[in-house]
């Protein structure tokens, strides 16, 4: 072969590894208008700018998935549709996504069963890999409308009422676990059986949740019960077995109906494993895609992007949202051509810091850290992220909820934490296009977009201690206009991890969250030419709609 041929050989085959990861996750993009707010005149600091940003408002870097703003519903929430302070919450912050059962309950979650109930294949006791000693596993059921759990039924009126789409993680687990002849294919059928019912109204569907998992129920499984040769412990070879004989009984459900659904497969985001991973995790991607090859029609994630079990710090904390969020969607790209398979779109369908020790996971940071996320989602091009989770347990500032579940001392029940309102402010003020945008200071990020009416979103980040000032200026077609926006920050508390918002000056009486009228709080606004100069102070995020004349 000549060096001509060759050169056209090898672009093409990388031209058959071109990553879309975001597919058809676009499909439901719709133009999306920017509404100015209503707001109040401010005088532009008259300080010389220490910090410059560019922004090329001819550029377009991506189109924004519509599916990243997403959460996850778990059944220990509450009904959620009985809730009306809740639900207003989740309605205001308009997460377009929400993942259910779980996390680890998918795994045990039976979606057509009464309480007390389950099928009797299911053993009285499911293994788990850990060493704890497990008694009678409590399995969860959709059909279930006590007070202290969520229903299949009120899980689709609260996708219904909010205007979502939802993503299901079906049972895996039962794959493993189940008695039957054949339980691999009795739980694909049984998975199908959701399907069927659901008539259509989920387009995404996730086969088990990280089932590589220790954690997880059907990690491990007694033999002794078992009755189609399947090892005690996973791995991802058979994983890959499951996935395929799920995925081919739920699309042909799907079909049956005259409907198109995506089902997802749960992978290991990294090939840099922590000194615990034990061979089962290091080998699982491997494994999958010897058994299951091209099957899945996207690919699933997780990251709880800090160090487990450590007293982070900001600056780690902060770090880690731009670093992780890269990292895992170069390392997921290489995976079709490791693998020689076609690019798949990606779903981070669970997110969150493991930070702990000095309530970091409710504190203002970790709304800093969503706000960078989901500028970085963006850049990279992920199709769909939920964040872990609504609503979970207090544990001393330990939690992961973005609601307070009634637990908090001093705090009424279903408040809000400070990371809702990072990424209440993010999705008003981000486009449906995202703009290149360069910063001189490497502590402060910007994200830029266009909206369809012709505005321009910008959202400035200060990882920093100390203030700045910062100039903005585009490069094509905006040199004038008026600008608007909001200005978030900590509080004096809890150290470098407040547990409090204050949104342009306005904070709670309380002793954590933000303002309860925050809708009503007026934005700031002035006018530019130029140039807009900007005041930012230490560790705040400013969200900004730029309009012309």
């Amino acid at each position: 072969m000549n060096k001509v041929l060759l050169v056209v050989f090898l672009f093409g085959c990388l031209g058959l590894h071109a990553q879309d990861t975001q597919g058809f996750f676009l499909n439901d993009s719709q133009a999306k208008k920017a509404v100015v707010p209503p707001c109040k005149k401010i005088k532009p600091p008259k300080s010389v700018a220490n910090v410059r940003v560019t922004i090329d408002a001819s550029n377009t870097i991506a189109t924004v998935s519509p599916y990243l703003y997403g959460n996850n519903t778990n059944p220990y929430m509450t009904q959620i549709v009985t809730e009306p302070k809740l639900l207003a919450g989740i309605k205001a912050l308009s997460p377009k996504i929400l993942r259910f059962p779980g996390g680890n309950i998918s795994n045990v979650y039976f979606w057509d069963a009464l309480p007390n109930e389950k099928p009797t294949d299911v053993p009285e006791t499911i293994l788990y890999g850990d060493k704890d000693k497990r008694g009678r596993q409590q399995v969860w059921v959709g059909r279930d409308n006590n007070a202290k759990t969520l229903s299949v039924e009120n899980y689709y009126k609260l996708l219904e009422q909010t205007g979502s789409t939802g993503t299901i993680c079906v049972n895996a687990g039962y794959a493993r676990y189940g008695t039957g002849t054949n339980p691999i294919a009795n739980a694909a059928h049984y998975a199908a059986n959701w399907v069927r019912f659901d008539k259509g109204r989920t387009k995404f569907w996730e086969v088990g949740n990280e089932d590589y998992g220790t954690w997880q129920a059907g990690y491990k499984i007694d033999t002794s019960l078992n009755k189609d040769n399947q090892p005690e412990f996973t791995n991802g070879i058979l994983y890959g077995q499951i996935f395929k004989a799920f995925s081919d009984s739920m699309h042909a459900a799907a079909n049956e109906l005259g409907k198109e659904i995506q089902v997802g497969a749960t992978l290991i985001e990294t090939n840099k494993f922590n000194k615990w991973d034990n061979e089962i995790v290091k080998g699982w991607n491997n494994g999958f895609f010897a058994t299951a090859k091209n099957a899945a029609d996207f690919f699933i994630i997780h990251s709880y992007y800090t160090q487990y079990n450590h007293n982070s710090t900001a600056e780690n904390i902060l770090a880690s949202a731009t670093s992780v969020t890269t990292n895992m969607m170069h390392y997921m790209k290489g995976l079709s051509i490791q693998h020689n398979i076609s690019p798949k779109p990606i779903a981070l369908t669970e997110w969150n810091i493991f930070a702990e020790g000095s309530k970091q996971q409710t504190s203002y940071i970790n709304g800093k850290h969503a706000a960078i996320v989901l500028g970085e989602l963006a850049r990279n091009k992920y199709g769909m992220a939920c964040r872990w989770n609504l609503a979970n347990g207090y544990n001393n500032g330990n939690d992961h909820g973005m609601f307070n579940k009634g637990d908090e001392p001093g705090m009424p029940k279903w408040s809000a934490r400070p990371v809702y309102y990072y990424m209440y402010y993010f999705q008003q003020f981000f486009g449906d296009k995202m703009l290149a945008a360069s910063v001189s200071d490497i502590n402060v990020i910007a994200y830029a977009s266009s909206f369809s009416n012709n505005k321009h979103g910008v959202i400035l980040i200060n990882k920093d201690t100390s203030e700045r000032t910062v100039s903005i200026h585009f490069n094509k077609g905006l040199h004038k206009g008026k600008y608007y926006g909001y200005t978030l920050t900590g509080g004096n508390d809890n150290g470098e991890f407040s547990q409090k918002v204050i949104i342009n000056g306005v904070q709670s009486s309380l002793p954590a969250g933000g303002p309860e009228d925050y809708e009503g709080i007026k934005a700031w606004k002035a006018s530019f030419k130029k140039y807009i100069n900007i005041y930012l102070p230490a560790r705040a995020v400013a969200y900004m709609l730029v309009d012309k004349p």
